[in-house]
């Protein structure tokens, strides 16, 4: 009796979840350019945290996973990124236009775009000093147009409040100086040992000679309580005030 030769029977899975499908090669297409904002706000996002020495073309293009020659089409040196950085930060302020009828809303108008202003500031600390000197160096005409658009808009403000181009001009400076001023002093570090609890050594206010600084010595208990916000609305109370008598008068 012949023998005969088992069929061979193929398995097959019995869960067809674990069945793969054949692997699809990945596209071959070109990556998309790089942008000029990709570019600025990867670049700002080094400065907010590490600050500008930080901020070099190598390490730009590794965060971007781009050769950093391809950043250089959107910045020549770190001289340009940096303006561009100042333009991509100032584009975020927003000087509110009251009505153009004289009435007294261009106060209202101050008040919200310093703040908007402090609130920039301190969302980016490390570009504050840029901001103070970059954007304000140099011929206006050379400078970056973004850093210019506030002041256009400040200039715009005031002439519809009813100040003349020169007072305009006036009001605009002194009102940029004063923001420049107060973000750059409410940055400033001003604990000196934490650990202290009584506040004229918590700012280390002791060290100075109590016959030569007895005003500053004694004003330990409110420079302890500092509040940036407050203090800036004082602040635009005075200038305010001073506006509205150089426009009345």
């Amino acid at each position: 009796m012949r023998s005969r030769t088992p069929s061979r029977r193929i398995s097959m899975p019995s869960d067809t979840s674990q069945v793969r499908p054949p692997t699809v090669p990945p596209p071959t297409g070109r990556r998309p350019a790089l942008t000029r904002e990709q570019v600025l706000t990867t670049a700002l996002e080094i400065i907010d945290k590490d600050g500008v020495e930080a901020l070099t073309m190598r390490r730009l293009g590794q965060l971007l996973d781009r050769n950093p020659m391809a950043i250089y089409r959107h910045a020549a040196n770190k001289d340009a990124l940096l303006d561009g950085i100042i333009e991509h930060v100032i584009s975020e302020l927003v000087v509110p236009q009251p009505s153009r009828n004289g009435n007294q809303d261009w106060e209202g108008a101050l008040r919200r775009t310093a703040h908007a202003f402090r609130r920039i500031a301190l969302a980016h600390p490390h570009v504050v000093p840029l901001l103070v000197t970059r954007s304000a160096s140099g011929p206006l005409a050379l400078r970056p147009l973004g850093t210019l658009r506030p002041i256009e808009a400040l200039l715009e403000l005031f002439i519809n409040a009813g100040f003349d181009q020169h007072g305009a001009l006036h009001a605009s400076r002194m009102f940029t100086g004063f923001l420049y001023g107060h973000v750059q002093d409410e940055l400033q570090e001003r604990v000196h040992d934490p650990d202290e609890t009584e506040d004229l050594l918590r700012l280390g206010l002791h060290r100075l000679p109590i016959t030569q600084f007895p005003r500053l010595r004694s004003l330990a208990a409110v420079l302890a309580v500092y509040d940036g916000a407050a203090e800036l609305d004082e602040g635009l109370a005075i200038v305010i005030a001073g506006l509205r008598s150089q426009l009345l008068s």
